[in-house]
C-alpha cells in the first residue's frame, strides 16, 4: 500500500491559495505525460472545430437560440428543440472537455521539473483563447449566425491550434537557445509558405460565409460575394501553397538539410494532396455536407503541418530533460 500523507490545515490553505503550486510540490510528471497532455489539448482543439462544422452543416447553428443558456427558460436543450438542439448543445458541452484538456496541459507543464515557464505560459494562452472563443461563439448565436462573426470564430480557433502546436513542439525540446538548422533564404521561403497558408485559411472563411451552408434552416445573412469566384481564388491560393511546399522540399534536398525539415515538408505535401482532392470533389459535387466537414478537418491538419515545418527549422537542446532524440522525433511526427 502506498502511504497517503494526511492533509493538514496548512496544506489546505496552501492548496486554496495556489493550487498549481500545491500540485507541483507533490507531483513530478514524466516528460511523456507532459507531451501527451499537450497533444491531447491540440487534438481537442481540432475536434471542437470539426464538431462546430457539424453544427453548421446540419443546420443546427440556432438549435439553442440564445446564450449562455440554451433557451430563455432552460440551461440545457429541451425535447421540443429536437435534433438541432441536441447537436448545438452537445457542441457547447465539448467546450468543457476542451477546457479540461487545456487545464490538464497547464497542470502537467507547471508540475514538470525543472520548471519551464514557457510551457506554462503557452498553456494559459490556450486557456484564454478558449474563453474568448466561447464568448465569441455566444455572440455568433446572439447575432443570428452573422457570417463575419462565424469567420472570426474559425480564425480564433486556428489561433488556438497554432498555440497548441507550438506547446506540443516545445514539450519535445529543451529550453536552450534556439539554433537554426537551415540558412536565412530557406527560412524566408518557409515564412512565405506560412503567410500564404494564413491567407488561404482567411479566404476559406469567406468561401464559407458566402456559400450555401448558412448553418440554419432560416434565412441567414451571407457575405455578398459571388461564391464561385471566391472559391476559385481559394483554389489559386491552395496551388500557391502546394507549389511553395514542393519548391521547399527540393531546396532542402539541394542544401542537404537535416532530416527533420524535409520529413515535415514531405508530410505537409501529402496532407495538401489529400486536402486538394477533397476540395475539388466537394466543389464539383455541389458541397455535400460530409465532404465539407472532411475539408474542415483537412484545413486544421494543413495548418498544423505548416507550423510543424516552420518549427522544424531550428532545434533546442533537450538532453538534460530526458527528451527524445532525432529518431524518436521522426517516429512521433510519422504517427501524429
Amino acid at each position: 500500500m502506498v502511504h497517503v500523507p494526511k492533509l493538514t490545515r496548512a496544506d489546505a490553505t496552501a492548496a486554496l491559495r495556489n493550487p498549481l503550486a500545491f500540485v507541483a510540490d507533490r507531483w513530478t510528471p514524466d516528460p511523456r505525460t507532459v507531451r501527451r497532455a499537450a497533444l491531447t489539448a491540440l487534438v481537442m482543439s481540432v475536434i471542437i472545430v470539426v464538431t462546430g462544422g457539424a453544427v453548421r452543416l446540419t443546420g443546427s447553428g440556432l438549435g439553442c437560440p440564445t446564450w449562455p443558456t440554451c433557451t430563455d427558460d432552460s440551461l440545457t436543450t429541451t425535447r421540443a428543440m429536437g435534433f438541432h438542439g441536441v447537436i448545438e448543445f452537445g457542441n457547447r458541452m465539448l467546450t468543457y472537455v476542451l477546457c479540461a484538456a487545456v487545464g490538464w496541459a497547464i497542470v502537467a507543464a507547471r508540475a514538470e521539473k525543472p520548471r519551464r515557464r514557457s510551457l506554462t505560459r503557452l498553456g494559459w494562452a490556450q486557456f484564454w483563447v478558449v474563453m474568448g472563443n466561447a464568448v465569441l461563439g455566444g455572440i455568433v448565436v446572439l447575432v443570428g449566425l452573422n457570417p463575419y462573426t462565424v469567420a472570426a470564430h474559425f480564425l480564433l480557433s486556428s489561433a488556438l491550434i497554432a498555440i497548441g502546436t507550438l506547446m506540443w513542439q516545445r514539450t519535445r525540446e529543451g529550453d536552450g537557445a534556439s539554433r537554426p538548422l537551415v540558412g536565412k533564404a530557406v527560412q524566408q521561403l518557409v515564412w512565405f509558405l506560412v503567410a500564404a497558408s494564413v491567407l488561404l485559411i482567411a479566404v476559406g472563411t469567406v468561401v464559407t460565409g458566402a456559400g450555401p451552408h448558412a448553418g440554419d434552416s432560416s434565412e441567414v445573412e451571407r457575405i455578398p460575394i459571388d461564391w464561385e469566384t471566391v472559391s476559385k481564388l481559394h483554389a489559386v491560393l491552395a496551388w500557391i501553397v502546394v507549389t511553395l511546399t514542393f519548391a521547399l522540399w527540393f531546396v532542402l534536398k539541394a542544401v542537404d538539410a537535416p532530416e527533420g525539415p524535409p520529413n515535415r515538408t514531405r508530410e505537409l505535401f501529402l496532407v495538401l494532396l489529400g486536402q486538394g482532392v477533397i476540395g475539388y470533389v466537394q466543389y464539383f459535387t455541389h458541397l455535400p455536407e460530409v465532404l465539407v466537414g472532411a475539408h474542415m478537418l483537412g484545413s486544421c491538419l494543413v495548418w498544423i503541418w505548416v507550423l510543424r515545418v516552420l518549427l522544424s527549422l531550428r532545434e533546442r537542446p533537450g538532453a538534460a530533460l530526458g527528451l527524445p532524440g532525432p529518431a524518436a522525433d521522426v517516429a512521433v511526427g510519422t504517427h501524429a
